[in-house]
C-alpha cells in the first residue's frame, strides 16, 4: 500500500536516473556545440571587429538553448541506460521478489523526474528565454553591431478594411504614438485607387493626423499635396504597438501579459497561446521518460532481450518527440487548438506508457 520502496532504494533509484541523464545531457551539449560552431563561427569571424570574445558569447546564448531542447531526450536515453543496468544485475527481479510492484519501482524516477521538470521551468524562463532573444537580434544584424535598445518598431502593417497603412517606423505607445515615413493604399473593387504618403502621422483621439501628405490618384496619374489630413477614425494606436510577439524569446508570465494584449487589440493569438502551454507541457515530458523507459526494466536479463526492450522504449520516447513537433507545428497554422497542441501528445503518451506497463507487469 506504500507508493515509495524503502529510503534507501528510492535514493538509489533517483540518483541513477539524475546521474546518467545528466552525463547524458553533458555530452549531447558538448557535441551539439561543437558541430554548431562549425558553420557558425566563421560566420561570426568574418565580421570585422570580431574574435574569439564574440564566439564565446555565441556559445553562451546557444549552449542554453540545446539544455532545453535535449533535456528530456537525455532523461529517455538516463533511463534507459539506468534500467539497462539494473536489468541485466538482476536489480529489478530482487525488488519484484520483495514485494514491489512495477509503479513502486518507478516511483523514485517520478519524483527526481518532477525535480528535473521544475528546474527546466526555471532554466527556460530565467535563462533560455532571454538568451533566444538577445541571440535572434544578434543574428538579424549578420553577427554585426546591435543598435541600442529603443521602442521603435519597423515597417509596421494595418489592415482596414480593403485599405492598408504602412509605417516606416513606430514610436511610443498609447496615445503618444508617432508614426514615420506613413504610406496609405486605398483600394475599391479589389484594386488600387488612391496612394497617400506623409512624413509623420500622430494620433488625436480619434483618428491620425498626417503631416506634409501626398495623394497620387492611380486612376488620373495625378498627384496633389494637401498638407495636413486626417484619417483612420476608429484605428487605436495598440493596432501599431503590438506588431509581432516571438513566444520563444518571452518567460511563461511575460508571453501570457503579450497575449492579452494582443487580445485586446482583437489580434489571433492561437500560436502564441499553443507556445504558452508548451512551456509547462514541454518540461514536464521529463515525466513522461520513466513511464516510456520502463519497457527495459523488465523481464530477465537472460532472455536475450534486454537490447530489443531498450530499442523499443527509445522508439516510444522519439515517437513522443516527432508527436510534440508535430502538434505544435499544427497548433501554429490553426490547425489544432492551443490546449491539444501542447498537452495532446503528453496525454496520449501517458495513457500509452500506462497501459503498456499495466498490461505487461502489474
Amino acid at each position: 500500500m506504500h507508493f515509495f520502496p524503502s529510503r534507501n532504494i528510492t535514493m538509489y533509484m533517483a540518483k541513477l536516473f539524475i546521474i546518467r541523464s545528466f552525463a547524458v545531457l553533458t555530452m549531447l551539449v558538448l557535441i551539439l556545440m561543437t558541430l554548431d560552431l562549425l558553420g557558425e563561427s566563421g560566420k561570426i569571424l568574418a565580421v570585422p571587429g570580431n574574435d574569439q570574445g564574440d564566439v564565446l558569447q555565441y556559445i553562451s546564448m546557444r549552449a542554453p538553448q540545446i539544455i532545453a531542447r535535449f533535456l528530456p531526450f537525455s532523461a529517455l536515453l538516463g533511463t534507459l541506460i539506468a534500467f539497462a543496468g539494473l536489468s541485466q544485475n538482476s536489480e529489478v527481479v530482487a525488488m519484484k521478489a520483495a514485494g514491489l510492484s512495477a509503479h513502486q519501482i518507478l516511483a523514485p524516477m517520478f519524483v527526481a523526474s518532477l525535480g528535473v521538470a521544475l528546474i527546466s521551468f526555471v532554466f527556460n524562463d530565467a535563462v533560455v528565454a532571454p538568451n533566444t532573444a538577445r541571440l535572434k537580434v544578434w543574428q538579424a544584424a549578420e553577427y554585426g553591431a546591435v543598435a541600442p535598445n529603443s521602442d521603435a518598431r519597423n515597417n509596421v502593417w494595418v489592415r482596414e478594411g480593403n485599405d492598408l497603412i504602412k509605417a516606416g517606423n513606430v514610436v511610443g505607445s498609447g496615445d503618444d504614438t508617432v508614426l514615420e515615413n506613413v504610406r496609405i493604399y486605398l483600394r475599391a473593387n479589389g484594386g488600387l485607387r488612391q496612394v497617400v504618403t506623409a512624413t509623420q502621422a500622430r494620433y488625436t483621439g480619434d483618428a491620425w493626423q498626417l503631416e506634409n501628405a501626398n495623394s497620387f490618384d492611380v486612376a488620373t496619374t495625378t498627384e496633389t499635396k494637401p498638407g495636413n489630413l486626417i484619417i483612420g477614425r476608429g484605428i487605436t494606436p495598440d493596432r501599431f504597438n503590438y506588431v509581432k510577439v516571438d513566444g520563444d524569446s518571452l518567460a511563461f508570465l511575460p508571453l501570457m501579459r503579450a497575449i492579452d494584449d494582443l487580445k485586446a487589440a482583437g489580434r489571433h493569438t492561437d500560436n502564441l497561446e499553443g507556445i504558452l502551454w508548451h512551456k509547462l507541457s514541454g518540461p514536464l515530458s521529463t515525466l513522461l521518460m520513466p513511464l516510456l523507459g520502463a519497457v527495459a526494466a523488465f523481464g530477465l536479463a537472460r532472455s536475450g532481450a534486454l537490447f530489443l526492450r531498450a530499442v523499443i522504449g527509445m522508439a516510444l520516447g522519439f515517437t513522443y518527440f516527432v508527436a510534440d513537433n508535430f502538434a505544435l507545428a499544427m497548433g501554429n497554422l490553426g490547425a489544432y487548438p492551443p490546449w491539444i497542441a501542447a498537452w495532446g501528445p503528453f496525454l496520449l503518451f501517458f495513457l500509452i506508457g500506462e497501459t503498456v506497463l499495466v498490461r505487461t507487469e502489474e
